[in-house]
């Protein structure tokens, strides 16, 4: 209707009503897929796919307007951002329909990776404390073995006495993820860290 508000640079910009919500695109952003339903739709303008507008002049999509936003943010930046409320199901569902081949693959491992996670359990974390001199501090980190991580050092003073002078000494904390490919088997972060110090609440 005259005097109605409409985006400027009507060849450059694409209005869209998605299910009764109204979204602003360009047409490069939309036609980055080449063979996505919105290329065809906004991009190739012709007998090949009918495309309604409504009175405002904007293509309308029967589809739901509360997942268009995922696609439209991954056609325009390249990346899958999806809010903590919307189903990953509810965004694969609309990237299927459009047919968005490289949305789709990254919704479906995302899912999959959930799965995943979900399938391990709460994941536990089993914690070591190793009590060393801190000429050994070095050697005992690169040492730890695969999956131990470092989380704190705490100085402890100068406790004991090697040789004529005393050397600091030194708490480690270390941890690692205990889960179901672990079975219940935790092996200790570092056989060379212990041999200083065997007797002081490190158990092999």
């Amino acid at each position: 209707p005259p005097g109605a508000a409409r985006p400027p640079a009507a060849s450059k910009w694409v209005r869209l009503n998605v299910g009764g919500t109204y979204f602003v695109s360009t047409r490069q952003t939309l036609c980055r897929e080449p063979k996505s339903f919105l290329c065809r739709l906004c991009c190739q303008d012709g007998p090949e796919l009918g495309s309604d507008k409504d009175e405002t002049g904007a293509y309308l999509i029967d589809r739901d307007p509360t997942y268009f936003g995922p696609i439209l943010n991954y056609l325009r930046h390249g990346k899958l951002i999806i809010n903590k409320e919307l189903a990953e199901e509810g965004v694969l569902e609309e990237a299927e329909f459009y047919n968005i081949a490289s949305l789709v693959r990254l919704v479906k491992e995302r899912i999959r990776d959930n799965e995943n996670r979900t399938s391990q359990g709460p994941v536990k974390h089993v914690y070591r404390v190793l009590q060393c001199q801190e000429e050994e501090l070095t050697q005992m980190v690169s040492t730890m073995s695969d999956g131990w991580k470092f989380e704190q050092l705490i100085s402890i003073g100068s406790s004991y006495n090697y040789g004529n002078e005393d050397q600091a000494e030194f708490l480690c904390v270390v941890s690692r993820e205990l889960n179901n490919s672990t079975n219940g088997i935790v092996k200790e972060p570092s056989e060379k860290a212990k041999v200083r110090c065997p007797c002081r609440g490190v158990h092999s």
